[in-house]
């Protein structure tokens, strides 16, 4: 999803998600960006109701930045690198903040314990409002600061959270601008994943497993390296919401 406090552009989205224990999942999310000033990019996540601030553990992947593109690899090594695309006064205690290697991050519980964030990486309430489907989600919140020249790509976010629906690996890819939602939003994603039953529909399958072209010790439990890959990309103008896929 493309949701952020400030104006910024964006580009080569890549997202991996993966069950994790229990009813929890792995996301690992990494773009390029350009900003004139500081922002904030903030994730919705399908956390059950009453989840505690500590429900997401951010996990930091400074010393992976090419995580992506050896997920990528995966999808060369049968000479097919190129598959076709889809179709077209004393306030509230503050939040806990996580170093996670060049930025910081949060967890947001709920839409009102964004109060308790600095007004520079928060939207305003008016927003929240215009968004009744995310009422009852949490949020990741990644601080990111202004690129020191052109376009910035940064090391990959990664955390993993509890899920409100144990069936569905989520990806956040629902693009929000000024507030709104459009029925329709130009994609740029590429969308991995690694799921245990049968291979998601329509999906490309990475020939070799993960541990093939993955530096799989570098992903501290991230990625399986006895399973394959599967990945999805999204380029051109789609319908604008988020992706599932049942596991």
């Amino acid at each position: 999803m493309c949701c952020f406090s400030g104006k910024v552009e964006v580009s080569g989205t890549n997202i991996f998600a993966r069950e994790s224990k229990d009813t929890r999942q792995f996301l690992v999310y990494s773009m390029q960006f350009r900003s004139n000033e500081d922002v904030a990019m903030i994730l919705p996540i399908p956390t059950p109701k009453g989840s505690p601030e500590d429900a997401v553990r951010f996990i930091n992947l400074e010393k992976y930045p090419e995580f992506f593109e050896d997920l990528q690899k995966g999808f060369e090594l049968s000479g097919r690198g190129d598959l076709k695309s889809d179709g077209p006064g004393r306030g509230p205690r503050q939040l806990a903040v996580v170093e996670v290697g060049k930025f910081v991050a949060s967890f947001v519980p709920t839409i009102k314990d964004f109060a308790r964030l600095d007004k520079q990486f928060r939207l305003p309430d008016t927003v929240w409002e215009s968004l009744p489907q995310y009422k009852d989600f949490g949020f990741a919140v990644f601080k990111l600061k202004k690129p020191e020249m052109g376009v910035q790509r940064v090391h990959p976010m990664a955390f993993e959270f509890p899920r409100d629906d144990a069936k569905v690996l989520f990806f956040p890819t629902v693009h929000i601008h000024d507030g709104t939602v459009p029925a329709k939003a130009r994609f740029d994603h590429s969308l991995f994943c690694q799921v245990k039953g049968d291979p998601p529909t329509n999906w490309d399958e990475s020939p070799a497993l993960a541990e093939s072209f993955v530096a799989v010790e570098k992903t501290q439990g991230i990625v399986d390296g006895s399973a394959h890959v599967y990945r999805r990309k999204m380029v051109g103008v789609f319908d604008n919401k988020d992706v599932g896929v049942l596991v």
